[in-house]
């Protein structure tokens, strides 16, 4: 019995043994097929994990706080606000951040358009200083502030007393600044900007000269040690934030200085994360660390959003992508926004034409790659279909102490067609800026008017339409005895101290980094 068993055991291994002869690499490749399946598995799981990790820690703020009125869309483009905020909550404090008693404050911010040929961008830096009107903002019990005039622009985040309303607030500012739409709102603090700088290995920027404590914090008693060498160097984290945060010591020591040093590093960042590849995979990480402490509009409350958005960039050539502050002077301490310079930028925008003239449009009804897409839902019409001059009825009120400007304003308005049913000394003549102001329904006449003027600020009232005079319009009618209101005399191009400061981002890094 016992010799029987080896016997067949003997052949059964022989079978086996002949079988592996056959067909030697089956079990083999059953492994290679059941590894390559197992770790398509993984990644799958991981990616989709992912996602859902990204999705998870998004915050949106409130839709609801976004103004009724607002600006229609004009082109295939984009506009994106993106708000840099000083909050001190959630971690913030470590880094610098704002007064604990508060809720922080835009400490920077700028306006990025994308043009429809998705092939150039421009950001528009708004100072912090900058003298404006902040409309209506909704407050936690569901009222509407005031609209507050002569503000400074980093008010706006706060106006709303909740951080959840606030960035709506902001939006709802520039959109009536610049008569633009703002598509997309994203608010990053000091940690979500600390994190982001560590996950890209640093950030490569350029120090004019040697920089110490005191510089960053002048309030200290003494020089302190020393935070920067000057030239160029690596930085992320905490060292990134006290380089775009640096404000004395540097050039004239302010904030409009201050800009031009952030632009340069957005632009070196934008740079870097080119430079790593501009695909889903590489993205993810950078998304995961900046939405731990980012706040975006709904649209791109998402994780699928949020990449999609960032994978449309990824065809704008560093050299067409480029950094301006919105044209700017001094007014005491503060800054004012120079007319009509700032409108003949918003104009280039609004029309998608780059800095320098061009046209950046993409086609009528074409995305980039050459097919068809819709208009976007609510397009504004084209210039020629807008309200025309004859169908427009507004009183004149000199905000100024030119003597004569409101009738001079008013020839310039007839002899354009519009009816001018008076004119009056406003409550105030010290205004510096022209201000439109329409009731509901009337936006379009407003925008009419400001395009036959050549200046003006839009603002939304519960009245009727009237233009109250300021500097801005007497600068521009200065030595013109029929006034210089028709609408061949409105800008139709971005002034060249506009377009040849802008900055690229692949400028040298050492270049422009400061007034002064």
């Amino acid at each position: 019995m016992t010799g029987s068993h080896r016997a067949a055991a003997a052949t059964r291994q022989g079978a086996r043994a002949a079988d592996r002869g056959r067909r030697p690499g089956r079990p083999r490749m059953r492994i290679v097929l059941a590894t390559a399946v197992s770790l398509l598995v993984l990644v799958t799981a991981g990616a989709g994990w992912a996602y859902l990790k990204l999705n998870g820690t998004i915050d949106t703020f409130g839709a609801d706080g976004i103004s009724d009125d607002r600006p229609a869309a004009s082109s295939a483009g984009q506009n994106v606000l993106v708000i840099g905020s000083d909050a001190r909550t959630g971690g913030n404090s470590e880094l610098g951040g704002g007064d604990t008693n508060d809720i922080g404050r835009s400490d920077t911010a700028f306006l990025l358009h994308v043009y429809a040929d998705h092939r150039h961008a421009v950001a528009v830096s708004i100072p912090r200083d900058t003298l404006l009107d902040i409309p209506p903002c909704k407050l936690p019990d569901g009222s509407w502030t005031e609209t507050r005039h002569q503000a400074m622009f980093n008010e706006a985040y706060t106006v709303g007393s909740t951080a959840e309303g606030n960035p709506a607030c902001t939006q709802n500012t520039v959109e009536n600044l610049t008569g633009l739409r703002v598509d997309h709102t994203v608010v990053v603090d000091f940690k979500g900007f600390s994190a982001l700088t560590e996950v890209v290995g640093g950030v490569e920027v350029c120090v004019p000269q040697d920089i110490y404590q005191k510089d960053l914090n002048p309030g200290r008693a003494t020089r302190g040690e020393r935070l920067f060498t000057q030239g160029v160097q690596t930085v992320s984290g905490q060292k990134a934030l006290d380089y775009v945060r640096i404000r004395h010591g540097i050039g004239d020591g302010s904030d409009i200085g201050r800009i031009k040093r952030q632009q340069a590093f957005v632009g070196s960042l934008v740079k870097k994360v080119k430079s790593d590849g501009f695909t889903p995979t590489k993205l993810l990480p950078l998304a995961d660390a900046a939405t731990t402490s980012m706040t975006v509009d709904p649209g791109l409350g998402s994780a699928d959003k949020l990449v999609s958005f960032a994978m449309s960039l990824k065809d704008i050539d560093l050299h067409d992508t480029r950094f301006v502050t919105v044209p700017w002077r001094y007014e005491g301490a503060r800054v004012a926004i120079v007319e009509p310079d700032a409108g003949a930028l918003w104009a280039a925008l609004k029309a998608d034409r780059t800095l320098d003239g061009g046209d950046a449009g993409g086609g009528s009804d074409a995305d980039p790659d050459g097919t068809d897409s819709p208009k976007p839902t609510g397009s504004s019409p084209d210039a020629e279909e807008q309200v025309p001059a004859e169908d427009i009825s507004v009183t004149v009120r000199n905000g100024t102490r030119v003597t004569g400007l409101a009738a001079r304003a008013a020839a310039a308005l007839e002899a354009s067609g519009v009816t001018v049913t008076g004119t009056a000394t406003a409550s105030g003549q010290d205004r510096r800026t022209t201000v439109i102001e329409y009731g509901p329904g009337r936006r379009a006449e407003a925008e009419t008017l400001a395009r036959i003027l050549g200046t003006g600020e839009l603002r939304s009232t519960s009245g009727g339409l009237d233009v109250v005079l300021g500097q801005s319009y007497a600068d521009r009618a200065a030595g013109t005895p029929s006034g210089a209101g028709n609408a061949s005399s409105a800008p139709s191009e971005v002034p060249a101290e506009v377009a040849e400061g802008a900055r690229t981002a692949d400028e040298d890094l050492c270049a422009a980094l400061s007034y002064g």
